[in-house]
């Protein structure tokens, strides 16, 4: 029987929920088999996306809160790898853009002008501006001389991680883990979600979020860069035949990607953290940022709501602890998540293959 895509594979955003909820059943089947509740992780979520406690009856809006704040980095970092990969490309390094972004910001706070409102906003400024040069430096020598995306973004993490604790070690009252506390016109802390949120860490980050995802959408379904982006994605030598600047889509669309990864990480260390960071290791929201769009199908709603799952999940970890369930499960249930939308893939490209035979065969059959 003639297999179709239609019959092989469903609607990219039905597929996303799908293989969400394949990811919970196995998170909870696996809870059950080491002899826990499941209920409780449920009830651990619940109380993440909710702040209400099934257990006690009461009402902590902190949860929710936190639950944004956690999002916002995965959201980010979601969306510099789903823009590169509109363009055809794979964006491993959203990490080490991010660690740049991270790196630049509190560097900024520490030594920048204490100008109220100008400081923290050149701060981030600047993490955009580093993420993007991080980013189209890949752009350009995959467009130019043909350099492996994947292989290059990889290098630059740990130069990026080794670079950032080279740069953090010389500011003011640096020790090996930490900096100086910011001083108070650096922060994007917000009084009035932390007096409605209870005390929450959640920030001004959340509207730079909310417009990088209006930007994301707007330059790939509005525009002509976007178009030729798109482009240049399905088929780029088509897309250069047709006119497209096709170098121009691959380098741009790198340093906007990294512009993306260096906003999270510019937001994650003014907003979360009082001082600057010395890393010791990755924070991993750059790799996390590659699932989220995945799930996602690397769209600005289906991976702003992909980002929201994988920050209630971080969010409910020290809830599911509570509950005598490990936190680990729901590293175990993201994965599986993955694992899930890569067989997907591996569904699609099966359809390519019959498609391709079948072409054949007209062809030889005329």
């Amino acid at each position: 029987m003639k297999l179709t895509r239609q019959k092989l594979i469903q609607s990219d955003g039905a597929v996303s929920v799908l293989v969400v909820f394949l990811g919970f059943l196995v998170g909870t089947i696996l809870v059950a088999l080491v002899g826990k509740n499941p209920l409780n992780m449920y009830k651990a979520i619940f109380q993440a996306l909710s702040g209400y406690n099934l257990d006690n009856g009461k009402m902590n809006i902190r949860y929710i809160g936190e639950t944004l704040n956690y999002s916002i980095p995965f959201i980010l970092c979601g969306l510099s790898m789903g823009f590169a990969n509109r363009v055809g490309l794979f964006n491993i390094g959203g990490e080490g853009q991010y660690i740049m972004g991270m790196t630049i910001a509190q560097t900024v706070a520490l030594l920048g002008p204490q100008i109220p409102v100008f400081h923290w906003v050149f701060a981030i400024a600047c993490a955009i501006l580093i993420g993007a040069i991080w980013g189209g430096v890949v752009g350009i020598l995959k467009a130019k001389y043909e350099v492996s995306e994947v292989v290059s973004t990889i290098m630059l993490n740990y130069v990026a991680l080794y670079l950032s604790r080279i740069i953090c070690l010389q500011l003011p009252g640096a020790t090996t883990y930490k900096t100086a506390n910011y001083p108070d016109t650096a922060v994007i802390t917000n009084s009035f979600f932390t007096k409605i949120t209870n005390y929450s860490l959640l920030n001004n980050g959340i509207f730079m979020m909310i417009i990088a995802v209006l930007v994301f959408w707007f330059i790939m379904e509005k525009t002509s860069l976007g178009f030729g982006m798109r482009a240049t994605g399905f088929n780029k030598e088509a897309a250069r035949a047709s006119g497209i600047p096709v170098v121009k889509s691959i380098s741009l669309s790198m340093a906007i990607a990294g512009a993306f990864a260096g906003l999270a990480g510019g937001i994650v260390a003014l907003g979360s953290f009082k001082y600057g960071r010395v890393l010791s290791g990755m924070d991993g929201y750059g790799f996390d940022g590659i699932a989220v769009a995945l799930v996602g199908n690397s769209t600005a709603l289906g991976t702003t709501l992909a980002g929201l799952l994988f920050g209630l999940l971080k969010n409910a970890q020290a809830l599911m602890q509570g509950k005598q369930i490990p936190k680990e499960i729901t590293f175990i249930i993201q994965g599986m998540i993955v694992i899930f939308i890569a067989l997907r893939s591996a569904l699609q490209l099966y359809q390519q293959y019959l498609d391709k035979k079948q072409l054949q065969r007209e062809v030889g059959v005329k």
